[in-house]
């Protein structure tokens, strides 16, 4: 069975950095596409960032795109997502999830079959 666990999340001031973990076991990590996807309170989820499976292609929404890097050690099976210069918009529950088809729509939530719990980011005024 895979699960996937998230780490690094926590409270930061605007304009600070933290840096997600999320580690896959029970599956063959390269074989999968992965995402981060948030949920913000009253919000429905909504895409971040996604890596194919040999990391040769990067996707990001428009909101993070030139402050967040995502990026898989496939020797680790861990997947990162480097956030900088956080703003408050970013405060979220982050979830990482992996596909074996999501390089065909990264951005597509269906598209992945296992998801972590998540974990909080808070970023303060």
């Amino acid at each position: 069975q895979v699960q996937l666990v998230e780490s690094g999340g926590g409270l930061v001031q605007a304009g600070g950095s933290l840096r997600l973990s999320c580690a896959l076991s029970g599956g063959i990590f390269s074989s999968y596409g992965l995402g981060w996807f948030r949920q913000a309170p009253g919000k429905e989820r909504e895409f971040v960032s996604a890596i194919t499976q040999r990391g040769w292609a990067t996707y990001y929404t428009d909101s993070v795109k030139g402050r967040f890097t995502i990026s898989r050690d496939n020797a680790k099976s861990t997947v990162h997502l480097q956030m900088n210069s956080l703003k408050p918009e970013d405060t979220a529950v982050y979830f990482c999830a992996a596909g074996a088809t999501a390089a065909i729509q990264p951005m597509n939530d269906k598209r992945y079959e296992y998801w972590g719990q998540g974990t909080q980011v808070t970023v303060s005024s």
